[in-house]
């Protein structure tokens, strides 16, 4: 994608007028983070005006993790945080514990009564540097086959492209989660950022989480087999753990080509998809015991008969592999590289309680793309994600069928962004 140019943003206040002058000199220096050493510049860069277009702001919502953090810090406390500045929020619907009008009290923003006031400030050019888009929470109808919950991703996208278009700018977007509940959607939402050169990221916190004991697979790896094991409901937890997959699988030699078809799989099917190559018994104990070394070899037959799916993903490689949504309360990953002995695991590990703090880490990007107009990671990986949880959505409701997937024939390759080193620090005592 062609960089945004900021310097083209209608700013009207004088400290958002400065950034004009200095976004050329400060940009070109960014440095990517990279998993042990996350670089910042020294000099401090004016803090660049961005919108929030969100469905729910409560306490422990997505919008209040992060664009709290952009009020607030990265630690939530008033601290040091992101060089952005939240100046104007579209909310969707209000919950009961609705947190917004308060805050847009204290801090001054704009509460917009329209996606198109909140990209354009009221007036008839783009005023903000980027927009985040978080469609998570709220009351919203689910598919009647695939009961997956219709979050508004998609309108809430087509309304902020529609009122860049009208404001005369196309600035980066960043989409929360998985783009959409259908791929025919999060498809349309790509082409157009791609045909409009919209700079655009989306996806999980997952990805940017620390990973304990630390694991970066060295790009272009010849990788012989992986899998992820999740928790949590089939689709809103579902789509975590398939982006802790993607952003490791990613990385094999070649580059990530695409998903040729996936399947659900329950009870005995599971051991049928083990001789078939999708997981193995080794990869799954390698990835419980970063975290639980006390689990017996009971627990396989114990998950069996709970009933729960491991989603079996076919890419367009010949590669294989699994996602186990298992009753846990940690997502796992494991893989064998060829010529070593021994599989390779890690716990892709967050923060319990407020602040949350692995939101930061996805924060951490996207004021990355909103400073240079260059996405930290490639949007291909959500995309994927987004097409292979439909997939198993529809596997599931069709009583675990096979779904082709010739739509998903994606190919990119991945970056080097960093995750979040060392371990996480415990969570605030209170908020």
């Amino acid at each position: 994608m062609t960089t945004t140019n900021a310097r083209h943003i209608h700013l009207n206040s004088p400290t958002r007028r400065t950034f004009l002058k200095s976004v050329s000199a400060t940009a070109g220096g960014l440095l990517l983070a990279v998993p042990d050493s996350w670089a910042r510049e020294t000099t401090p860069r004016v803090k660049l005006p961005v919108a929030g277009v969100a469905t729910w702001y409560h306490p422990g919502s997505h919008a209040h993790v992060i664009l709290g953090k952009i009020l607030e810090g990265w630690n939530q406390d008033g601290g040091p945080g992101p060089d952005l500045e939240l100046v104007s929020l579209y909310i969707d619907q209000f919950s009961q514990d609705d947190m917004n009008r308060e805050l847009a009290k204290k801090f001054g923003f704009r509460l917009a009564k329209s996606i198109d006031e909140a990209v354009n400030l009221g007036g008839d050019k783009v005023g903000v540097a980027g927009v985040l888009s978080i469609g998570e929470h709220g009351n919203y109808p689910h598919d009647p086959v695939t009961k997956q919950v219709l979050y508004p991703r998609k309108r809430f996208f087509d309304e902020i492209v529609a009122a860049m278009n009208r404001g005369g700018q196309f600035v980066p977007i960043f989409n929360d989660k998985h783009l959409s509940a259908r791929t025919e959607e999060a498809m349309a939402m790509y082409r157009t950022a791609k045909e409009l050169n919209i700079p655009f990221m989306a996806g999980s916190s997952l990805p940017v989480a620390w990973r304990v004991p630390p694991l970066e697979l060295p790009m272009g790896c010849h990788l012989e087999a992986a899998m992820a094991i999740g928790y949590g409901g089939l689709e809103g937890y579902g789509f975590h753990a398939l982006e802790t997959l993607q952003c490791m699988v990613e990385r094999r030699r070649g580059g990530e080509v695409g998903v040729e078809a996936v399947r659900a799989a329950r009870g005995e099917a599971i051991l049928e998809a083990e001789k078939e190559g999708y997981w193995s018994k080794e990869l799954l104990a390698a990835a419980l015991r970063t975290n639980r070394p006390e689990l017996s070899d009971d627990w396989l037959a114990q998950f069996l008969k709970q009933g729960r799916p491991f989603y079996l993903i076919d890419y367009r490689d010949g590669f294989k592999s699994s996602v186990a949504m298992a009753n846990y309360d940690r997502f796992l990953f494991a893989c064998k590289l060829k010529d070593e002995q021994a599989p390779l695991a890690t716990t892709f590990t967050l923060q319990g309680g407020i602040p949350h703090r692995h939101f930061a880490w996805l924060l951490r990007g996207i004021e990355h793309m909103v400073h240079t107009g260059q996405p930290a990671y490639p949007a291909e990986r959500t995309l994927i994600t987004t097409g292979i949880l439909d997939a198993a959505m529809r596997s599931l409701a069709q009583g675990d069928t096979r779904i082709e997937t010739p739509q998903l024939e994606i190919a990119y390759t991945s970056t080097d962004w960093g995750y979040a080193p060392g371990q996480p620090p415990p969570p605030r005592e209170e908020y």
